[in-house]
């Protein structure tokens, strides 16, 4: 697997707690070892997203996989 596919695999290992509150999370994209999440959902005006997002699915994602250098939260 590339570094995508494993990203896109750590994240289906992560959503289906997010979906149980709820919520859900998007790829977004994956630049320069940055990789983009978009938090959907029950997720998008939560306000536990911010710790959820930090130590639930970035540390998971930098944890995994080695080339990660950062997670970014996308919320447009």
């Amino acid at each position: 697997m590339n570094t995508v596919e494993n990203i896109k695999h750590v994240i289906n290992l992560i959503r289906p707690y997010i979906m149980a509150d709820g919520g859900d999370l998007e790829f977004v994209d994956y630049v320069d070892g940055i990789v983009y999440i978009r938090m959907l959902g029950a997720c998008a005006g939560c306000p536990m997203r911010k710790m959820t997002f930090n130590n639930g699915i970035k540390a998971n994602i930098m944890q995994q996989i080695s080339e990660v250098k950062d997670v970014v939260l996308v919320t447009d």
